[in-house]
């Protein structure tokens, strides 16, 4: 059964978010005040409205009630979002994503009641920052905001060691759950930890996602 997500501000954000959940099956009721916004999104979501959404009896109107989630997708003028936080919550919606433009505006909306608050932009550059940063990590997945499943490539000081030898848990904090021969090789879950590391080895750990980016992205892996 595919997730009804309310999406209220179709700006380049909230029609990205739009397009993306309706690519991969979900259904998408949407609203904006700019009839041209509404119109470049309509072909692919299932409801597009032009309205006001501080506009309770409007949400009402369209359903709003009935999603999932629903992402506030206007950072702008806060007042707007105060008030599509409050109306969200009126209308009982459990899951409620907004966008903020500063560190005020974030601590305000997480105040009210939103579920998560994002900052699109300083998160953005964040991830650049990162990547710019990294030396051996391939690949993050966060599993929680202090847990990662973290994809990396053996420092050339590793190779011809063990994963006994290196006792990576003692020295990283990070346990070894698999590995790969090649960057897009099978991921082996059964492994022999008394086998030396070669070049061509991809490892797979679950850590703490600061701590262990903060050694990698220092060059202190040895």
């Amino acid at each position: 059964m595919s997730k009804l997500i309310g999406i209220l501000g179709l700006g380049i954000f909230g029609s990205t978010i739009a397009k993306t959940l309706a690519e991969f099956g979900s259904d998408v009721i949407a609203i904006d005040k700019d009839q041209d916004n509404v119109n470049r999104v309509e072909p692919y979501i299932t409801k597009g409205v032009v309205g006001d959404f501080t506009d309770l009896e409007l949400l009402r109107t369209i359903g709003l009630e009935d999603c999932d989630a629903v992402v506030i997708a206007t950072g702008t003028y806060l007042e707007a979002s105060v008030l599509g936080v409050l109306n969200c919550k009126k209308l009982g919606i459990k899951r409620i994503i907004a966008k903020a433009k500063n560190k005020n505006y974030r601590e305000v909306l997480e105040e009210i009641g939103s579920t998560v608050v994002i900052q699109p932009e300083k998160e953005a550059g964040i991830r650049v920052a990162k990547n710019l940063l990294r030396t051996n990590i391939e690949d993050i997945v966060r599993l929680d905001e202090s847990t990662s499943v973290v994809e990396f490539y053996p420092p050339e000081r590793w190779l011809g060691k063990t994963l006994i030898q290196l006792d990576l848990r003692r020295k990283y904090d990070i346990n070894i759950i698999g590995m790969r021969r090649t960057k897009n090789g099978k991921l082996l879950v059964s492994f022999d930890p008394n086998e030396p590391i070669t070049e061509d080895f991809v490892l797979v750990g679950i850590t703490e996602s600061d701590k262990f980016e903060q050694i990698d992205y220092l060059n202190q892996l040895n």
